[in-house]
C-alpha cells in the first residue's frame, strides 16, 4: 500500500496576541498509509505543539499530486495545473488536472513557484487556478532509512529557512520530493 496526504482538523484553544484565549480548528496535512495511522502521526505531531488538550474532528483524504516547501515562505498555496494531451482518435485536446500544494508569500509567488516545480515537464500544461490554503503546516513522513534522515533536516530547514540558505538545498529537497511523490502512486 502506498501513503497519501491526509487533511487532519484539529480543535484546540489558541492564545491570540492580545493575550485572548479562544477554541480554533486548524487544517493541517500529515502522510501516512491509513487513516489510523494518519490519527496517531497527527496526534503526535501536535503533542509536540499544544501543552494543551486537543481534539480530532476530521480526517479525510487530500487530493493534492505533490508538495513543495519554498525558502522564506509562510503560507500554503493550492495551484490546480491542466496538463494537455492530444487524444490522435478523436482529434480533441483532453485537460487532466493535478492538484500542487506549494508554500509561498503571495499569489504571485504561488504562480512563479509552480512554474519552477513544473519547468521540466515534457508536455504543455497550464495553470488556471492558484488559491490559498487553510493548512497551517504539512508533516511529511520518512521512514528513518539511509538518506532519508537528512531530506527530513532539508524539508525542516526550507520550511524554517533564512535568505542564507542556497538553492541547490532547496533543489535537492525537491527533487527527493517528487521522488516520494512518485513512489506513493
Amino acid at each position: 500500500m502506498s501513503a497519501m496526504w491526509y487533511e487532519c482538523k484539529v480543535k484546540y484553544r489558541k492564545t491570540d496576541d492580545t493575550g485572548n484565549q479562544k477554541i480554533t480548528t486548524e487544517p493541517y496535512l500529515v502522510d501516512a498509509l491509513s487513516y489510523t495511522e494518519a490519527e496517531s502521526r497527527i496526534n503526535e505531531e501536535m503533542a509536540a505543539y499544544i501543552s494543551e488538550e486537543f481534539k480530532i474532528t476530521n480526517i479525510k483524504v487530500a487530493n493534492y499530486a505533490e508538495i513543495h516547501p519554498f525558502e522564506n515562505a509562510d503560507r500554503w498555496f493550492k495551484s490546480r495545473v491542466s496538463l494537455l494531451a492530444y487524444d490522435e482518435e478523436s482529434g480533441k485536446e483532453r485537460k487532466t488536472n493535478m492538484y500542487l500544494l506549494v508554500q509561498a508569500n503571495d499569489v504571485k509567488e504561488a504562480f512563479d513557484n509552480t512554474v519552477q516545480v513544473m519547468n521540466g515537464t515534457m508536455g504543455d500544461y497550464t495553470i488556471p487556478a492558484i488559491s490559498e490554503s487553510p493548512i497551517m503546516d504539512v508533516f511529511p513522513y520518512f521512514s528513518g532509512e539511509e538518506g532519508e534522515l537528512e531530506q527530513l533536516e532539508k524539508f525542516n530547514t526550507l520550511k524554517a529557512s533564512k535568505p542564507e540558505n542556497n538553492a541547490v538545498e532547496m533543489e535537492d529537497a525537491m527533487e527527493f520530493d517528487a521522488a516520494v511523490v512518485a513512489e506513493s502512486y
